[in-house]
């Protein structure tokens, strides 16, 4: 599983890859086995950097997403008050998977969980009610981690299939990249086209766009000549290169971030939101099955994606050992459901942990050291937001085009000769992507391997809880007109 990183040394040189183990410093090295995974404190805190710069814009977007949204009752969220709940939750929850996951596992308010939240749960039930579900789906999440269910269901998982989600996440990671930087744009309904995406607005056009493309081409440069620090660099260098065009050049618009030095470096935080959450409000909202089945999509949903990302990051890090397996993965997987709890009490919506994390790891970091720093800047930004906003996604995307190409590079370890790993892998690579879902993905490829392995007489080489997650899938893909029959649409 290990590759080569942007600094030219491997991934990962304890003993169970193949490597020789170094002497290890101080107390600090010993507990977070930062030389024992052939890492440094200086690649720790570039990829710990890298991490923050890279997902930022969750700061700006979170609070975007869930302010413009109106509850039952017509209430708002104040934009303020979003930011310090995100920057808060990020920062904690990143430092606690630092300390106690030790892996290089960034979290923050979930994407897509957060629209969720906004336009689905809120127009049923007061803000309250809705972010009570987050807690609620967080703590069936940590029900299923103390069981064991939750690990067992990824232990499961063919080693092909994981390899899959890998590169799958690397495609998505890029695409999101490209998409965040206007690189590739939604061409709208009224064109009365079949093609979906186009390049920018049909050409590239503007200074933004400029920054990306030399972004792109300074960062695959700097990798290609293994220069550390590689994607760092080029997120600096594409930030002031940014700064100077927007005081120079006529630009309309950055996107959600404008490079623009602030009239002021401290912005106090607002804590107003912390604790405004009702765990059974929605029950006396809408229905029960309504409410039941608005858990369950949560719950999905927040399971599997966290499981694409723990897999595709922790295995382009080169930490999974022999069997494929992720290093303190209960442990991971417990702080990953109390981060959702965390969110929902913070009004932040469900934290979750960020593919994004994986620019770090194309820095060099393999630790939870790498958190430190991570969560050290989101709690800054509780201050220091104006200065710590000013990167445009035009500066930072081009980390994520660069991190799609390291972890595509696992495709080569699927066998393509077996259609019945084959077959299944590919679904879960292509669906990632072009659904622009993680979860879509993965249970693209859980049933079809499910299907084909029947198909061929070989249902008993599916593991138990294989058949039980892809039933479950099932219903997830088929939950409109399971609504509808049940009359809860």
């Amino acid at each position: 599983m290990n590759s080569p990183s942007a600094t030219g040394a491997p991934y990962d040189v304890h003993p169970q890859a193949g490597g020789s183990p170094r002497t290890p410093g101080g107390p600090l090295d010993r507990y977070f086995r930062i030389t024992e995974r052939g890492s440094t404190y200086a690649r720790e805190i570039r990829g710990g950097i890298a991490t923050f710069f890279t997902m930022a814009y969750i700061l700006v977007l979170n609070p975007i997403i869930l302010s413009a949204a109106e509850d039952k009752t017509g209430a708002q969220l104040d934009p303020a008050q979003l930011v310090t709940a995100t920057a808060l939750v990020a920062a904690v929850m990143t430092v606690i998977m630092g300390v106690g996951g030790n892996l290089p596992l960034a979290l923050a308010a979930g994407l897509g969980l957060n629209a969720v939240v906004a336009f689905q749960l809120a127009p049923l039930m007061t803000w309250d009610d809705a972010m009570g579900l987050i807690v609620l789906e967080g703590l069936i999440i940590c029900v299923l981690v103390l069981t064991g269910l939750r690990e067992a269901v990824m232990h499961a998982i063919p080693q092909p299939l994981k390899q899959a989600i890998s590169v799958g996440i690397g495609l998505f990671i890029a695409f999101i990249g490209f998409v965040d930087a206007g690189f590739v744009t939604r061409i709208p309904d009224a064109a009365k086209t079949t093609v979906p995406v186009q390049l920018g607005t049909g050409s590239l056009t503007g200074w933004p766009m400029l920054v990306f493309a030399l972004g792109v081409v300074l960062t695959i440069v700097l990798l290609a000549r293994k220069v550390k620090g590689a994607i760092l660099i080029s997120i600096v260098a594409m930030t002031v290169l940014a700064v100077i065009l927007d005081k120079a050049a006529d630009i309309k618009t950055w996107g959600l971030t404008t490079p623009s030095l602030p009239d002021s470096l401290v912005a106090s935080p607002d804590f107003g939101l912390l604790g405004k959450f009702d765990v059974f409000g929605a029950f006396g909202q809408v229905s029960v099955v309504t409410v039941l089945l608005l858990v369950f999509t949560l719950i999905l949903s927040d399971f599997f994606d966290t499981m694409g990302t723990v897999v595709g990051v922790t295995a382009e890090a080169g930490l999974l050992d022999e069997r494929g397996q992720v290093p303190n993965l209960g442990r991971v997987l417990l702080i990953d459901g109390a981060a959702a709890v965390a969110g929902g009490a913070a009004s932040a919506s469900s934290a979750t942990t960020y593919i994004e994390s994986a620019a770090g790891v194309g820095e060099g970091a393999r630790t939870g050291f790498a958190n430190l720093f991570t969560g050290g800047l989101f709690a800054l930004a509780l201050f220091l937001t104006p200065v710590l906003t000013i990167v445009p996604l035009q500066a930072a995307a081009p980390a994520l085009v660069a991190v799609g190409f390291l972890m595509m590079t696992q495709v080569k370890h699927i066998d393509w000769d077996r259609y019945d790993i084959a077959i299944p892998a590919f679904l879960t690579i292509a669906v990632m992507p072009f659904t622009y879902s993680i979860t879509n993905g993965i249970g693209a490829g859980f049933l079809a391997y499910v299907i084909i392995k029947t198909a061929l007489g070989k249902a008993r080489e599916v593991h138990w809880l294989l058949w039980g997650v892809s039933a479950l899938f099932l219903v997830y893909f088929a939950i409109d007109p399971i609504e509808q029959l049940l009359g809860v649409k």
